[in-house]
Formats: C-alpha cells, sequence, structure tokens
C-alpha cells in the first residue's frame, strides 16, 4: 500500500500540506466524466461545481473533508498557502459530502498564475464534530492546524489534481 503514497511525495503533498501517512480509506473524485488520479490536470472550466466524490467506510463513522490550494496565489510564491476552498464535517462512511455538514462552500480552482495543486484531504473523526466555525478567511488556513484543532489526527485518503488557469479563448 506504501506505493500508493508516492505521488503524494513526488507532488510534495506530503511535507506541504500533510504529514506521511498510510492510506485507509477509498475516496473517488470525479468532475464530470474525469476520474481524478492523483497528479492528473484539471481544467477550471471543468471544476466550477463541487465534484462527485464518494468515500468508502462503514456508515457508523464520520469524515472530514478538506480542499486545499497551497500554491496560492503563485507556486514560486504561495504567500497565501493554504487557500481553502470547501470543508465539509460529519460525512458518513460509504456516501459523500452531500450527506454531512458543509463548513465552508465549494469554491472552484481559479489559479491567477502558474500550476497550482489542489488538494482534497480526508480525515476519519473519532466523533461527530457538531458546530464547526468557519474559517475566518480562505487565505493562509493550515490543514494540520485544523486537524490538530478538531482532534482528527493524520489523514485517511487524500487525491490532488494540477490546474492552470485557462487561455481566454477556450474558457467558453
Amino acid at each position: 500500500m506504501a506505493a500508493s503514497v508516492d505521488p503524494l511525495v513526488v507532488g510534495r503533498v506530503i511535507g506541504d500540506v500533510v504529514d506521511m501517512f498510510v492510506p485507509s480509506v477509498g475516496m473517488s473524485v470525479y468532475y464530470g466524466s474525469k476520474h481524478v488520479t492523483n497528479g492528473c490536470d484539471v481544467k477550471p472550466s471543468m471544476a466550477t461545481s463541487p465534484p462527485k466524490l464518494n468515500i468508502t467506510g462503514h456508515s457508523d463513522e464520520l469524515y472530514t473533508l478538506v480542499m486545499t490550494d497551497p500554491d496560492a496565489p503563485s507556486p514560486s510564491e504561495p504567500s497565501m498557502r493554504e487557500w481553502v476552498h470547501w470543508i465539509v464535517v460529519d460525512i458518513p462512511g460509504g456516501t459523500n459530502p452531500a450527506q454531512g455538514k458543509e463548513i465552508l462552500p465549494y469554491m472552484g480552482p481559479r489559479p491567477p498564475v502558474g500550476i497550482h495543486r489542489y488538494i482534497m484531504v480526508l480525515f476519519q473523526q473519532k466523533a461527530p464534530l457538531g458546530l464547526v466555525e468557519q474559517p475566518p478567511t480562505r487565505a493562509n488556513f493550515n490543514t494540520r492546524l485544523f486537524a490538530g484543532n478538531l482532534d482528527l489526527g493524520l489523514p485517511v485518503a487524500t487525491i490532488y489534481f494540477n490546474c492552470q488557469k485557462e487561455p481566454a479563448s477556450r474558457r467558453r
């Protein structure tokens, strides 16, 4: 199973956003018909709406999903690292984020410059979280700190994709 972590190391997801972990839950992500795999490219125009996301696991387990961009506003100068795009808590295992509580509404990728990584991190909760405060701003979010404050521990699944600004002529 360790081989499945390799793209996360190569893509610096482990290090920049999360610590080393062993995936223990399945998570599939689709934007339309596009199956998102680690390191694949997704156009911003494909990702304006939340992805179809399914989580394995038992219905008596609860999960938290965080989607973040560690490359904001620019991969060479990520002064807003991380920019948080989506937070959903209390997602029952075997379902999807629509069954959980959205803390921060989905915001599609809008990379201003360069190739950005968009990372979906799934944590297993120890108990229902109930009321979770929305971050005061989307800029300078810290996934590790957020997980630490909610006692979520290490991730159980992570998927990331790359995205860059589309030429204006192709956006129609």
